[in-house]
């Protein structure tokens, strides 16, 4: 590992994690032009952080430049009707098939699905499928899309931690994925009835996740309900909700389908290109 990994490690979660996210969730969306302008440029300084596609390129505050939109047209959708799309921009984290209800975090760390989802039962509906860890880092895009036309029948929110979700992270905390804030997505193929799961899992900093279909924001204060019955139905590509800060989201399919060409560890893949081939 580098020398700036272990300081990543080191300064991200030797912390108290939850109080910093605390404070960076009040000072990120403060909307005074020497402020949001000082940090936005911070950011670039020490990151890759690239504007050029966003829709607009004077923004109110550091929250706003997270939650970005994005131009017209900046990410082409795959038509194939038989393709999932990719839900957002990220590299690839880990990928593969479920096996005995266990899916792999990072190379000797495995995890099991049915505590990941808080739902044994569910869990059991995936084995012998495919999963990918799609990671989303702090200087991409950061809204994320329908891979498919789709209906969301239930979200679970599940409480948790805020670890980092880096690669160094993944490979020394065990079961990091079930630690942190997440949600549960319950979706289905429009067309053919079959369903699949997206679990964004929030990360340290601004460890919030918003969901339109649940028009609720689920962060660290949130208190309940835990299970959020809805009805909502989304057209491929649409806008499904967005992290106020990098993260992932876990896409989870049942038996039957596989995952494209080329989609591998460590690769980065953008919102809309092809992800999963489905039956």
């Amino acid at each position: 590992m580098s020398l700036r990994d272990e300081l990543s490690f080191l300064l991200t979660n030797r912390i108290p994690r939850q109080w910093l996210t605390l404070l960076m969730g009040r000072l990120s969306p403060i909307e005074q032009p020497f402020f949001s302008s000082a940090a936005i440029g911070l950011w670039k300084t020490f990151s890759s952080l690239d504007l050029s596609d966003a829709k607009k390129s004077r923004f109110t505050s550091l929250q706003d430049c997270f939650i970005r939109e994005l131009k017209e047209g900046a990410r082409p959708v795959a038509a194939d009707p038989a393709i999932l799309a990719s839900p957002c921009d990220a590299i690839v984290g880990a990928s593969g098939t479920i096996e005995n209800g266990t899916v792999v975090q990072a190379k000797g760390f495995p995890y099991t699905l049915a505590e990941l989802l808080g739902d044994a039962k569910l869990a059991v509906q995936y084995d012998g499928g495919q999963f990918v860890t799609l990671r989303i880092t702090p200087t991409m895009y950061h809204r994320f899309h329908a891979p498919h036309d789709l209906d969301v029948e239930h979200v679970t929110y599940i409480s948790g931690d805020t670890w980092n979700v880096y690669p160094i992270a993944l490979k020394r905390v065990e079961r990091l994925f079930c630690r942190n804030e997440r949600a549960v997505l319950r979706c289905r193929l429009t067309s053919s009835g079959i369903p699949f799961l997206l679990v964004p899992v929030a990360a340290i900093l601004v460890a919030s996740i918003r969901l339109h279909c649940a028009d609720v924001l689920l962060h660290l204060r949130y208190r309940g309900p835990n299970e959020i019955p809805c009805n909502a139905r989304y057209a491929k590509g649409r806008e499904m909700g967005w992290f106020q800060h990098g993260s992932t989201i876990i896409t989870l399919v049942p038996k039957g389908m596989s995952l494209c060409d080329g989609v591998r560890d460590g690769r980065r893949i953008r919102m809309g290109e092809p992800l999963i081939r489905s039956c």
